[in-house]
């Protein structure tokens, strides 16, 4: 077990320096930017779909002891707990850096609803290493990739909302680490109830479906030239390969 907190610490910790990605971005024009983001989440939706049937579904069916009505009603069960977050906190995944449809005032939901997405993450997290070490370095691989474009969309947000580079970087970084809280909480839960894991893990599959489908997968729609939607099927086919790789690490 203590194996267990160690790497899901670890993992969230690394997670949560994305946040500071945003650093590396200060010196690249819009246009290139959202040319550039595109094609990132292209490969995080890959990512997180190859994750999500690959690596944490095939682990949902066993610990149910097979693929059953049960394993379905776990995964719209994930699926509908991010619907009714989106919902109820305004969460907005803004993968592109800078529209003129945000506002100061939005910076402000923006920031709240990454607390809540970053603490499920840690519970995702920790739900995943809960099950084995390779699933959850897996897991942690596609919330590490997805959360790229994330947060350098989110910083492109809060410098456009009104904040300075140093506080749009300091703000990012301290919501990105609720990831810890999140996974903190998740393993503390694990002492107390039993099989805990398969909520966590059907939580897990049905927000990287939802964030896959709902989010990142329309955001590729917008663009329909030729050139940029094969290389945008290439990157999603890639992030698939990637988690499919992974395998070799529960070999």
């Amino acid at each position: 077990m203590n194996q267990v907190w160690l790497y899901s610490l670890a993992s969230a910790f690394i997670v949560s320096l994305v946040a500071l990605i945003g650093i590396f971005t200060l010196g690249i024009k819009i246009e290139k930017m959202r040319k550039i983001l595109i094609y990132l989440v292209s490969f995080s939706a890959g990512a997180l779909l190859g994750d999500a049937f690959i690596h944490l579904l095939p682990e949902l069916v066993e610990l149910a002891g097979g693929f059953n009505v049960k394993v379905s009603l776990y995964v719209l069960f994930g699926i509908l707990i991010f619907f009714i977050l989106e919902k109820v906190v305004h969460w907005q995944h803004c993968h592109m850096p800078i529209t003129k449809t945000h506002v100061h005032e939005f910076t402000y939901m923006v920031l709240i609803g990454d607390l809540v997405h970053n603490f499920i993450d840690g519970l995702i997290i920790a739900g995943s290493y809960l099950i084995s070490i390779p699933v959850g370095i897996a897991t942690s691989v596609a919330v590490f990739l997805h959360e790229i474009p994330q947060e350098i969309g989110e910083f492109g947000i809060l410098l456009h909302g009104g904040f300075s580079k140093k506080k749009a970087l300091t703000l990012n970084f301290l919501t990105a680490l609720t990831i810890i809280l999140g996974v903190i909480a998740g393993l503390s839960l694990a002492n107390f109830f039993g099989n805990i894991e398969i909520f966590l893990i059907s939580l897990a599959i049905g927000g990287f479906i939802y964030i896959a489908g709902s989010d990142l997968i329309p955001e590729l729609h917008k663009h329909t030239e030729i050139k940029t939607s094969i290389l945008q099927i290439l990157a999603f086919i890639i992030g698939i390969l990637v988690m499919l790789s992974l395998i070799l690490l529960e070999a």
